[in-house]
């Protein structure tokens, strides 16, 4: 599929992952530690520059619940930039509950899996620009392939879906974004997954945002350069300062990348 360059500003998205109420990471989905407050991340970026935010509750779906809607009420108190917050929202309704709290997004993985109609009920109630579907993807036996109840490592499990076939099919049912977590590549700061990401925007045009191995600024320009993703989210860098997003748009810019300064 050929798509057409994009006039739209790259974005820089820092990831929060929470549990308990606090921001965590981990590598390639395991072993996560504590980062921060949520209010106190939120806050920083927001005055920091990034784009936009995304929060996921990694144990709901895991637990069998909803994601907890009382601290989007407060991000959103505190926060100026659109923010996609995801965990466990099954229905319409739980994404409502969301959504009328101020997020401007939500993001469903495991239950889309589980029940792909779920993207077009939401699309039909909210539109496609509310909706994203995140992806998480791992290489097996040559192929990617895509996991479910990927916030707790031992309740992780494969769903029988590759990752390509499931992209094509989420965007055919109408999610407006994509974001592919590439779980190889997660907490590595190895760099990320070109050829993955590569795959996918050959298959689709709606946004792509890259998520997982960014490791440094060259990594971010890599990955805009030669994947043409319209997004990079990245967790561990952003949390410990080591690629401070002011330094890191500035040099975006410097390479001919379209990006907000």
């Amino acid at each position: 599929m050929t798509r057409k360059a994009s006039n739209l500003a790259r974005r820089i998205i820092p990831c929060l992952d929470v549990r308990d109420g606090e921001v965590v990471k981990g590598i390639q989905f395991r072993d996560h530690r504590v980062m921060g407050g949520i209010i106190e991340l939120a806050t920083r970026y927001s005055a920091e520059g990034a784009d936009e935010l995304v929060f996921y509750d990694i144990t709901a779906s895991p637990q069998g619940r909803s994601v907890d809607s009382d601290w989007v009420s407060l991000v959103a108190e505190v926060i100026d930039i659109p923010f996609c917050v995801a965990g466990g929202i099954r229905s319409v309704e739980d994404a409502r509950k969301v959504l009328q709290r101020g997020a401007d997004k939500i993001s469903i993985n495991t239950p889309a899996v589980q029940r792909p109609g779920l993207i077009n009920e939401l699309v039909e109630e909210f539109g496609s620009q509310c909706v994203v579907v995140g992806v998480d993807s791992v290489l097996q036996d040559g192929v990617w392939t895509t996991r479910q109840m990927t916030g707790i490592p031992d309740q992780m499990q494969q769903t029988g879906r590759t990752t390509l076939d499931w992209i094509e099919e989420v965007v055919q049912r109408g999610a407006g974004e994509i974001v592919l977590n590439c779980m190889g590549s997660d907490g590595t700061r190895q760099g990320f997954d070109i050829k993955q990401l590569k795959a996918a925007r050959e298959l689709v045009n709606v946004p792509l945002i890259a998520s997982g191995g960014a490791g440094n600024a060259s990594h971010f320009i890599e990955v805009f350069e030669q994947a043409d993703v319209d997004g990079a989210l990245a967790a561990t860098v952003f949390h410990n300062n080591k690629v401070p997003i002011p330094a890191l748009k500035e040099m975006l810019s410097a390479a001919g990348i379209g990006v907000r300064l």
